[in-house]
């Protein structure tokens, strides 16, 4: 099965297009968040119908700049996997919106807490087949450091992804953090901006002797 993942497209509906050949080839679209340009709550809808027009099959959750009940906008496309176990072609995905008391400024900042409590869900199901997106990214992978020496993610969600060991994690919100990493066996993957930079990824899994793994993930660039 492959994956289209994707992240922090900050209200640029237009770069969506150039994306028409990975939609096409994919079996799933996975959005960790960001629909709107940050103070600029309009953007936002604009993006979520874009994507909705390219692919039947979208798991997608808010990201810091998008207001928190246009949650309420993502269930009425039926993208919404917030505090939910959505199952897809043998995948189970789960969702956690918003990121991390920062500026106290953007609409969807929340507490580390509040953002692991809502994958409590996934612990008592103890899935070998999840994926977990997480805009906000857990600590010390190379996809929350903003620089070499300075990591801004979660705490918590590195001891969650530790304990229930999921397939892979995508995430987003730190734009410099672009990159592939691992948490024990877990996958971590943050592709980027790909409204302000044109970066996303695509991930392949499968199902190999009853168990799933990630076969290939490869960080891309639009042309």
């Amino acid at each position: 099965m492959k994956l289209l993942l994707i992240s922090d497209i900050h209200g640029n509906a237009e770069i969506i297009d150039k994306l028409d050949e990975e939609f096409k080839a994919c079996d799933a679209v996975l959005f960790a968040g960001d629909f709107a340009e940050a103070f600029k709550n309009e953007t936002a809808k604009p993006v979520l119908d874009k994507l909705a027009s390219k692919h039947d099959n979208i798991f997608a959750v808010l990201g810091n700049c998008d207001e928190p009940d246009f949650i309420d906008t993502l269930e009425d496309k039926d993208m919404n996997c917030e505090r939910s176990i959505i199952y897809h072609e043998g995948l189970a995905i789960c969702g956690s919106g918003g990121a991390s008391v920062f500026t106290g400024k953007t609409p969807n900042e929340r507490t580390e807490e509040d953002l692991v409590s809502d994958f409590e869900i996934c612990k008592a199901e103890q899935l070998e087949n999840l994926i977990m997106i997480s805009h906000n990214p857990p600590k010390d992978t190379v996809c929350d450091a903003v620089n070499e020496g300075l990591h801004v993610g979660g705490q918590p969600l590195r001891e969650l992804i530790e304990e229930i060991k999921p397939l892979a994690v995508l995430t987003g919100h730190v734009h410099e953090g672009r990159g592939i990493d691992k948490i024990g066996d877990t996958v971590i993957v943050n592709p980027g901006s790909l409204g302000e930079k044109g970066t996303y990824a695509v991930m392949e899994v499968l199902k190999q002797n009853d168990s799933w793994v990630v076969s290939n993930t490869e960080l891309k660039e639009v042309k």
